[in-house]
């Protein structure tokens, strides 16, 4: 019983540490937000996403996936007793090196298409040709923050994400208010120069053994994270490129401006919500990675993961639903306010996605890249189509909609295969518990259609308090906070 409540104690540990980066990032990007949002307007919002979705997709496209793949190899090295780590991360590095230079040119050559593609119009081809710079210290930050999520040098990581978003903001704002639009550009290149050299700083203190390689070794020992970062890359390849033609298929029909409503709403669910999933991830993937033979451990392991994200994430999904007009009047401008029922629809579906994403992790983990690509192309497919749809018939508020089903699927898809595929079947008790979750979100969100003011935030405010003292209540029971905050304080002193 105190073994497990010292692993529920671990998952709240590493979920509190980087939910607080995340918290603190969210921060700096609700200010960069806010100030693009009054300087720039939607336009600037959505041409800034314009850039930024082939950037991510060119990044992600060359770098094969290593920034994932890296850590189960550097984490599963550490684990090992006669494991060899450092030799991981000298090949990493020099494969790295590689991905991102090609990744550098393929955006310059690139550049007209993506211009004409994205814009209509040749007027962004130098700007594409300088996101180049960009790709290049994306790709080297990645894999200096997969040395440190191996190595599990926690606040290592932490500090170098908060101190390289930072200085980015730093930079970004007099960009927007002195540059305008043209200040975009340079905003992107520098943040991400700031981010990679953070990285970059931590990650050499985190690595005090150096091993050189030969162009052999690395050809060698490297394919098996090639491989499996290939698949992982191809998933998130065609997630971006899904996103990418999602954007594009909006400015289209609606322009830049809604455009820019759709971007912010994506924002909210991806980032301001999903800030918990990032948060666990960070530990969890190397946790389930090192795991990764033994079922046992792998549904212990789960099981206490899903079980904090769906309390956690309740009470904050209840919350936005509550006060969506509000928080996207704060977080951009009342210019936004047809992002908010896009962000209703589409942030129940949070609740289906904390179970099924920490259920999918077990297929990365398991190296399993065939299946992994298989669904994914699957997924985002079936993602595109209904999004697709939904704007086609309802604009903003079908894009929602069709987010939410599609979290449905893939809760229920995921839940089959896991299952069929591994044996995989979460613990008793559990569903209890989501269901009602999901019921307290559902009261909350047919609640916020409530015409009269004073009852409809009446009801809310009381279904936010009955899902915080209901997920205290049996997070306190599994972890017992008293003795989790004693813990940390001990260690601080």
């Amino acid at each position: 019983m105190k073994e497990d409540k010292q692993s529920y104690q671990h998952v709240m540990k590493a979920t509190s540490l980087f939910g607080g980066v995340q918290v603190i990032r969210i921060l700096i990007t609700i200010i960069r937000s806010k100030v693009m949002a009054q300087l720039l307007g939607p336009e600037g919002v959505g041409i800034s996403n314009l850039l930024t979705r082939p950037l991510q997709l060119i990044t992600t496209a060359t770098q094969l996936g290593l920034d994932k793949s890296a850590v189960k190899e550097i984490s599963s090295q550490y684990n090992k007793e006669e494991g060899d780590p450092y030799r991981m991360i000298a090949i990493l590095k020099r494969l790295v090196w590689i991905t991102a230079i090609i990744g550098a040119v393929c955006m310059v050559l690139l550049s007209p298409v993506l211009s004409r593609f994205t814009f209509d119009s040749d007027a962004y081809m130098l700007t594409f040709v300088w996101l180049g710079l960009a790709v290049l210290f994306n790709q080297l930050a990645m894999s200096n923050f997969a040395v440190l999520q191996g190595l599990r040098k926690l606040e290592f990581l932490a500090k170098a994400n908060v101190y390289g978003a930072f200085a980015g903001l730093v930079v970004t704002i007099p960009l927007y208010y002195f540059l305008k639009l043209d200040g975009i550009l340079p905003a992107i290149i520098a943040t991400s120069g700031f981010i990679f050299l953070f990285a970059y700083l931590f990650a050499r203190r985190a690595v005090q053994t150096h091993v050189s390689v030969t162009n052999a070794i690395v050809l060698s020992e490297g394919k098996p994270m090639i491989k499996l970062g290939m698949a992982l890359s191809f998933s998130s390849i065609i997630g971006l490129v899904v996103a990418y033609l999602i954007l594009v298929y909006i400015r289209s029909k609606g322009g830049e401006t809604e455009a820019g409503f759709y971007a912010a709403g994506m924002v909210i669910l991806n980032t301001y919500v999903g800030l918990i999933f990032n948060a666990m991830s960070t530990d969890y993937y190397p946790r389930l990675a090192a795991i990764c033979d033994d079922l046992q451990q792998i549904v212990k392991a789960v099981f206490e993961q899903a079980f904090i994200a769906i309390l956690v994430i309740t009470p904050i999904v209840i919350g936005f639903i509550a006060f969506a007009p509000l928080v996207i009047t704060i977080l951009y401008s009342g210019e936004f306010e047809p992002t908010v029922s896009l962000v209703r629809w589409g942030i129940v579906g949070m609740v289906f996605k904390a179970v099924s994403w920490s259920m999918g992790y077990v297929i990365i983990a398991k190296g399993d890249s065939k299946l992994f690509m298989k669904t994914s192309l699957g997924f985002n497919s079936v993602l595109l189509l209904l999004n697709v749809i939904g704007y086609h018939y309802l604009g903003l508020e079908g894009v929602g909609i069709s987010l939410l089903v599609y979290y449905i699927i893939h809760f229920i898809v995921v839940r089959i295969i896991t299952f069929y595929r591994y044996g995989f079947k979460m613990q008793s008790g559990f569903y209890s518990i989501f269901i009602k979750c999901l019921l307290l979100c559902v009261f909350a969100f047919v609640a916020s259609y409530i015409q009269e003011s004073i009852l409809k935030y009446s009801i809310l405010v009381v279904l936010i308090a009955i899902s915080s003292l209901y997920s205290f209540r049996l997070l306190d029971k599994k972890i017992g906070f008293k003795s989790l905050i004693n813990s940390i304080l001990k260690k601080k002193k």
